[in-house]
């Protein structure tokens, strides 16, 4: 029988944190290493996704004042507030020649079964979903991570939501809230959920952690072996985490296409429609249909999902609206179709207006500069 190396630590820092799992993923694909599973915490740290750039994404100036340690992962995927409320996995795996970015969804769907059945051994019925996330009755319970080393050594990241401090995360990431309220948090919880809540009893990190540490060993046939770092490993670690996770190049270093954000309000028969977008160039990154109109939260939370990384022609939106309404039609009848569609419509286009005036002044501004 297979077995994988089990590193549990608590409270790491986020340059430590992820230096490791990149170290790992390095050597585990050099064989230097044996395939390991890190079930870790992290102090509080707010970190982004590899392609994200952070002004975007996180409220630095509150970081900073609050001493939250801003830093970026190898993997994929959206910014997350870390701390004693989500837990971390890291399965780092030698790769093979299929294992390609082009089956990045494939891999993380594949990986993620893991989690999926230790969440069962605790009452919590999940599914892969989406692009990159495990759900629970469409609401996140947990956001994932690919990431590929030169070696070839594969490195799959989880993020795992057993309990949360929402007004935390409000404060500390960009969110399409103006300020922290109520209605704010109330909105954000419709769309996230956690092991706490769909256990209804308090379950703890260390009980989460043997769940899932369980549910890959039965998932993958592999028994598990306690470990900790080797001397070498550590060696390598400190090298990278000096050289790459505690620099400001690799932290704050800018997308090559900024964000714009954009929002649009209708008042309709149904009720007011508050719709909320941010681009990234001509693709949505992400949607917030708001309001005071009646459906289920998980079904809006289902269309939010589909219009994620989705383009902005309206054709191609009016068509994904009419899949999602047709599949939920009795959970969406309180939302109207096409005035949503035009309120999406109003909502990116100011997001593009916005974004040529940014364009414009800092095209003005440089000129200045360079005169």
């Amino acid at each position: 029988m297979t077995t994988w190396n089990t590193i549990q630590e608590d409270n790491v820092t986020g340059s430590y944190g992820l230096a490791a799992d990149e170290t790992m993923a390095r050597r585990v694909g050099l064989g230097t290493s044996a395939a390991t599973l890190r079930l870790y915490t992290y102090g509080p740290c707010a970190l982004v996704g590899r392609f994200q750039t952070v002004e975007n994404e996180i409220h630095v100036e509150a970081c900073q004042k609050n001493n939250i340690p801003i830093n970026r992962r190898p993997t994929g995927g959206g910014a997350i507030v870390m701390g004693d409320g989500p837990l971390g996995v890291a399965l780092t795996l030698p790769g093979t020649g299929q294992d390609t970015y082009n089956r990045a969804r494939e891999m993380m769907a594949r990986f993620s079964q893991g989690v999926v059945r230790g969440l069962a051994s605790l009452g919590v019925e999940a599914s892969f979903r989406g692009k990159n996330d495990i759900e629970v009755g469409g609401r996140k319970i947990a956001g994932l991570g690919i990431y590929r080393d030169g070696s070839s050594g594969l490195l799959f990241h989880c993020s795992l939501l057993v309990h949360l401090d929402m007004e935390m995360m409000l404060t500390y990431l960009n969110t399409p809230f103006e300020k922290i309220s109520d209605k704010a948090i109330a909105a954000m919880e419709s769309r996230l959920t956690t092991v706490v809540r769909e256990t209804g009893r308090p379950v703890t990190l260390e009980e989460a952690r043997q769940a899932l540490a369980q549910g890959y060993a039965q998932t993958f046939g592999v028994s598990l072996n306690p470990a900790t770092f080797t001397p070498s490993e550590l060696s390598d670690i400190h090298v990278l985490e000096t050289n790459k996770y505690n620099t400001r190049d690799w932290v704050y270093q800018q997308a090559d296409v900024p964000d714009a954000m954009g929002s649009a309000k209708l008042k309709t028969a149904q009720g007011l429609l508050d719709v909320r977008v941010t681009l990234a160039g001509q693709t949505i990154k992400a949607a917030y249909v708001g309001g005071d109109f009646f459906a289920a939260e998980s079904a809006v939370a289902d269309l939010e999902g589909h219009l994620k990384w989705h383009s902005t022609q309206p054709e191609a939106i009016k068509a994904t609206l009419e899949k999602v309404f047709a599949k939920r039609r009795d959970e969406l009848a309180g939302l109207p179709l096409e005035p949503l569609a035009d309120t999406l419509a109003l909502a990116i286009r100011q997001a593009a207006e916005m974004d040529a005036q940014d364009a414009a002044l800092y095209n003005a501004y440089t000129a200045a500069q360079a005169g």
